[in-house]
């Protein structure tokens, strides 16, 4: 079970990565969220200051976990898409275009996907995990656990307290599509997708 962070400036304000503690908006939404928090047998975070803000907020005793960390976009980390994009257009074009490409001087999408699968692919047991991440990285823990094609990362967006739920093992794993925390309707077993 993946939950993206709560707001912070960084994320309104469009910024690569660019790790700052939660705002008030973002604490607040996060300790409203924490009674709808699923079950787990074990807990962790990403290192950011905003995922650990979150762990906290949401009342986790969790435990930080290094290979969650938010994707390392080099030079670009911390400035805002749109003046990268005005300064840098061809690299941040290649970026998107070609998912071995790191003009930023960082991590390219293939490793970013790598990196979040290989996690994945080492929780094994039949433990239920909980792991508060980054929005990156649940994108490219859904591109891994489907099989799809790294392009489909850039297609995929994942809201502030949304919790994606992937179930089964290395080699065969299920997707239920980013509930919102808090979101207590459905869960039933209609909902499942039994077609």
């Amino acid at each position: 079970m993946l939950i993206s962070p709560a707001m912070n400036a960084a994320l309104r304000e469009a910024r690569f990565a660019g790790d700052a503690a939660l705002d008030a908006s973002g604490v607040r939404a996060a300790r409203l969220a924490a009674p709808h928090v699923p079950d787990a047998d074990r807990r962790v975070h990403g290192p950011s200051v905003r995922c650990a803000g979150t762990a906290e907020a949401l009342g986790l005793r969790s435990s930080g976990e290094p290979a969650l960390r938010e994707w390392e976009l080099g030079r670009w980390s911390g400035a805002r898409l749109d003046e990268v994009g005005a300064r840098e257009s061809e690299g941040v074009a290649a970026w998107l275009g070609d998912p071995s490409a790191a003009p930023h001087g960082g991590e390219s999408l293939l490793g970013l996907c790598a990196r979040a699968g290989a996690w994945l692919d080492s929780l094994t047991g039949d433990s239920r995990v909980l792991a508060v991440t980054e929005p990156s990285l649940v994108r490219a823990a859904v591109v891994h656990a489907l099989a799809l094609p790294p392009q489909a990362f850039w297609r995929l967006d994942v809201a502030p307290l949304a919790l994606t739920e992937l179930t089964g093992r290395t080699g065969r794993w299920n997707l239920r599509v980013g509930r919102p925390l808090g979101d207590r309707q459905g869960g039933g077993e209609a909902d499942r997708g039994t077609s």
